[in-house]
């Protein structure tokens, strides 16, 4: 008895100085910060009218470089509503929108009317955005039938008519949203494993095995590989291969806190991405190591949103479960400016143009404010998760269910 009242108080008193080390913020003033010009659109060709992935860009910082034209006030030009829960953005490749919810059906969109193509019917249960890229478009589910038991699947699509060209299951459920590069297809799943797969026809070139569940996207830049995991670990590897670079902790594992739902944000030499400690952080791209953390006080399952904002310089905007959307200094964490929503923030920002959009869980709103100022410049009573996405001349903003064409007025 007495032995088991010592490891009781061994755990309570480690979990006081975990909840009292996790609440401070950390700096390191000499960390190495790269200067990285802002991306621009591709000036023609299909590449200036797509979002192909999640996120936009492989190296996931939400940013649209849009022309100056699309900003809000917007007219509705449709709404289409799906009747089910749509968590995550759907993607554009001409002129088709593809949306996967909730319910595990993917629907091909006309852009121009909301309009369906076609739907096909994946499995019973998806939380991810699909690729699409060329002719094919590229999807993970939760659970490819109904029943706990099972598992999850990925599947590649024809973009003209959904036909399905390849499928293969899956031992877990995914609901991280695929990348592609170089022929090679990246997702993560619920049992820690990551997986290349060959895009053309779904054989496993590599897979590596984190820890805990990797439910983010994987990251791209520079060859390498980044994503965090539900132990509370934050992972480099090769593109190539699979190897390991380097692997740094969140310090939140103890106690059941500290997991990575975020989908990390690769640049200026860093790794941005949310953990539900708390905090929002940033590592060293080539080492690992940590530059920065900035406490919140509640959950940041957001992904991070980074550009060079006028005035500000490199600025990095996410929303925390305490209700307030922030806009930090990428080199220090410092916050620049603060916006109270008054409500739970799960999703993640999307900036468009000097636009930055996010949505509010709690009153299932839409709000776009001034990166540069935080002013508020559009609000939508719709919306839960991550809202907007755009293909230059038009946005596209997912409701609670619905989806909806809105042009600049």
């Amino acid at each position: 008895m007495a032995a088991l009242l010592v490891v009781l108080a061994a755990v309570l008193l480690g979990g006081y100085f975990y909840e009292r080390h996790r609440t401070g913020n950390v700096y390191h003033p000499h960390a190495r910060f790269l200067a990285e010009p802002t991306p621009t659109l591709p000036v023609r060709g299909p590449g200036r009218f797509a979002w192909p992935f999640y996120g936009y860009t492989k190296n996931h910082t939400r940013f649209f470089p849009a022309p100056a034209s699309l900003h809000p006030p917007f007219r509705q030009r449709w709404e289409r509503n799906d009747h089910t829960l749509l968590e995550f953005p759907p993607v554009i490749a001409g002129d088709h929108i593809f949306q996967l919810g909730d319910d595990g059906l993917l629907n091909a969109v006309n852009k121009h009317t909301g309009h369906t193509f076609w739907s096909r019917s994946l499995g019973a249960l998806s939380a991810s955005s699909p690729a699409a890229v060329g002719s094919t478009v590229y999807a993970t589910v939760l659970s490819r039938g109904p029943g706990k038991s099972a598992g999850g699947r990925v599947v590649a699509l024809s973009y003209t008519n959904g036909a399905i060209r390849w499928s293969r299951n899956l031992s877990s459920p995914s609901e991280s949203s695929p990348l592609l590069d170089h022929g090679m297809l990246f997702f993560g799943s619920q049992n820690g494993t990551v997986y290349a797969l060959n895009a053309r026809n779904g054989s496993v070139i590599w897979s590596y095995h984190a820890a805990g569940a990797v439910k983010a996207s994987p990251t791209l830049s520079g060859g390498v590989l980044y994503f965090g995991d539900y132990s509370g670990h934050v992972q480099a590897i090769s593109e190539q291969t699979g190897r390991r670079l380097w692997i740094s902790g969140s310090g939140g594992a103890l106690l059941g806190n500290g997991t990575f739902y975020s989908t990390a944000a690769a640049v200026y030499g860093r790794v941005f991405l949310g953990n539900t400690d708390g905090r929002i952080y940033a590592y060293d791209a080539a080492t690992g190591g940590l530059d920065w953390a900035v406490q919140t006080g509640a959950y940041v399952y957001a992904s991070p949103a980074i550009t060079n904002a006028p005035g500000l310089g490199p600025t990095l905007y996410v929303g925390s479960y305490n209700g307030r959307f922030y806009a930090l200094n990428a080199r220090s964490g410092q916050i620049a400016w603060t916006f109270n929503a008054h409500g739970r923030i799960s999703g993640s920002a999307t900036i468009v143009g000097r636009t930055v959009y996010f949505a509010d869980l709690g009153h299932h709103r839409t709000y776009g404010l001034g990166i540069s100022t935080g002013r508020l410049a559009f609000e939508m009573a719709t919306g839960a998760f991550d809202p907007v996405i755009s293909d230059g001349e038009d946005i596209y903003l997912t409701g609670y269910t619905g989806l909806y064409g809105l042009a600049p007025r």
